[in-house]
């Protein structure tokens, strides 16, 4: 037979889908959830009769993976985040089915019913379109051991990349789980704070699998764990929590790979690994704080002399700033220090990072004298007057990244191009670690916005009398006959791009965007070889 006469297989299509999955918790969020299985009618063209997740796939008008999700949410169950809320995402994974002459990239998604407690309809909200015959709850774990049930291809792969509890023993799931809701609820503590909790939370995971270091998928089970820490914790302010989970995975991996060491010598290096890495957190603090102490020096102490008066602007509300702040003020010939905060609403963490300072002031200056500390707090709107005179604008980073540029609270922005506008000499610097630095081809999207409760803006609004909130609420709840709807965001985080700052300062000292580049590209490749394979 020649060549041209020798059958080939036709080219598979590929397609990316979005599998969403809506769970509820009928006894409360500690209980077991149940959750939705709607039956495909014999209207769509693959997989009609059978049991599935709401899908759909991934237009290119779409921005991402998870809009794309909350789309079909809204097109085939009408529930929109009103009433629900987006739980967990599920790593991506890819399969051929010759069927269908299909190859299909699944991103899962997990998202909780909201009661009518918490703002929603409940189940009486779930209208589903002419797509599905119906829909029932369903035990997840009975999906996951049942053969009998009539499935869409590779579902219980989906589900098991949101539900980990019908993967894990009982304690490892509810460790991980109560780690994953810790951090999620946590809007109080920095990026520091949170990796330092992310890294308790492994740990606790870890010891709960003690009996499994010898199986060939202990590996694979720690690395989804750290895997689901990065990404279903706090992503925005997750590139710390990655930083520093694939430096223990490094450790680990060599550990394993180690054949002269028995298994419960492993065990004890694999925590004292964990133990090691959180203990020298505190050092790496003090790096940076030495760093900006040496930055401001530099920049602002011209031959030694005493500086009669600097001025700083600050958005942030984390504990490096604050207490570098402090240690450059106490260790360098500065006479009056003034600083000025926007107050960072709806939460006013400029207000709580003022008081910090000013009680740090008064406790360890109380017997030094030649230092004045004046503390001004300013409305976010007057971001403007704020920044007129200063010397400084210093921002913290919650994530940096080599395109997008620095990640900081809400405000930052508006503050950098106040300064740039009405102190145009005044320098603008970005104070953090190096754990910040966001990878190129993260797990973490740099295009992903985390918005927050609007009732926190709401409960402002409320709290000071303002008398059209009723009528906004309203708005929220739907559209009304006229078709108006009104939606509250409420965002914390934005953007400040690289070529806006004048110097990063870091455990390092000063970087510039090449090195920060440079950087993110290598912690790329390192995030690839871990995670790539699960």
């Amino acid at each position: 037979m020649s060549h041209k006469e020798q059958p080939h297989e036709s080219q598979l299509e590929k397609r990316a889908v979005v599998s969403s999955f809506i769970f509820h918790f009928p006894k409360g969020p500690s209980e077991k959830p149940v959750v939705a299985l709607f039956k495909r009618s014999d209207k769509v063209r693959t997989y009609s009769h059978h049991l599935a997740p709401i899908s759909g796939s991934i237009s290119r008008s779409d921005a991402s993976a998870l809009e794309a999700a909350w789309r079909e949410l809204s097109e085939e169950t009408s529930l929109d985040q009103s009433s629900l809320t987006l739980w967990r995402t599920g790593k991506p994974f890819t399969f051929e089915d010759r069927s269908v002459n299909r190859e299909w990239t699944v991103h899962p998604f997990a998202f909780k019913l909201k009661d009518p407690s918490e703002g929603g309809n409940g189940e009486s909200g779930i209208k589903i379109d002419w797509e599905h015959e119906g829909w029932e709850w369903y035990d997840p774990q009975s999906v996951l051991d049942r053969e009998d049930l009539e499935i869409v291809p590779r579902l219980k792969d989906s589900l098991r990349r949101v539900w980990f509890e019908g993967e894990l023993s009982e304690r490892a799931a509810k460790a991980l789980s109560l780690g994953l809701e810790r951090l999620r609820s946590d809007h109080e503590s920095g990026a520091q704070e949170l990796t330092a909790i992310a890294l308790v939370a492994f740990r606790d995971f870890i010891v709960q699998t003690e009996d499994e270091i010898d199986s060939e998928e202990w590996w694979k089970t720690i690395r989804m764990a750290a895997w689901h820490i990065i990404k279903n914790g706090r992503e925005s302010m997750g590139a710390a929590t990655m930083n520093a989970l694939i430096a223990v995975l490094d450790e680990i991996k060599d550990i394993l790979g180690d054949e002269k060491t028995n298994s419960q010598h492993k065990w004890e290096r694999v925590l004292n690994v964990l133990d090691h890495h959180l203990k020298c957190r505190k050092s790496r603090q003090t790096q940076v704080k030495d760093a900006f102490a040496n930055y401001i020096r530099f920049k602002f102490l011209h031959h030694g002399e005493t500086l009669e008066k600097l001025t700083i602007l600050t958005v942030s509300a984390s504990s490096t700033i604050r207490d570098s702040i402090l240690e450059a003020y106490a260790s360098l010939d500065i006479r009056k220090l003034e600083l000025r905060i926007l107050e960072s609403r709806p939460l006013f963490e400029g207000t709580s990072i003022g008081s910090s300072i000013v009680s740090n002031f008064k406790s360890r200056f109380l017997d030094t004298p030649g230092k004045d500390l004046k503390v001004k707090i300013y409305t976010d709107a007057s971001a403007a007057l704020a920044a007129a005179d200063v010397d400084l604008l210093l921002l913290g980073a919650d994530r940096i990244s080599g395109t997008k540029g620095v990640s900081n609270k809400t405000g930052s922005l508006p503050a950098v191009l106040c300064t740039k506008h009405v102190s145009p000499n005044a320098q603008i610097a970005v104070l953090s670690d190096l754990e910040k630095i966001n990878c190129v081809g993260s797990m973490i999207d740099d295009d992903h916005h985390e918005d927050n409760d609007p009732m926190e803006v709401i409960s402002a609004w409320r709290n000071d009398g303002v008398k059209a909130v009723r009528v906004l609420e309203d708005g929220m709840k739907g559209a009304d006959a006229e078709g108006s709807t009104v939606e509250v965001k409420n965002t914390y985080f934005e953007w400040v791009p690289l070529y806006m700052i004048d110097a990063f300062v870091s455990e390092e000292g000063v970087m510039d965007e090449s090195r920060i580049r440079e950087r993110s590209k290598q912690l790329g490749e390192t995030v690839n070889r871990f995670f790539e394979d699960l």
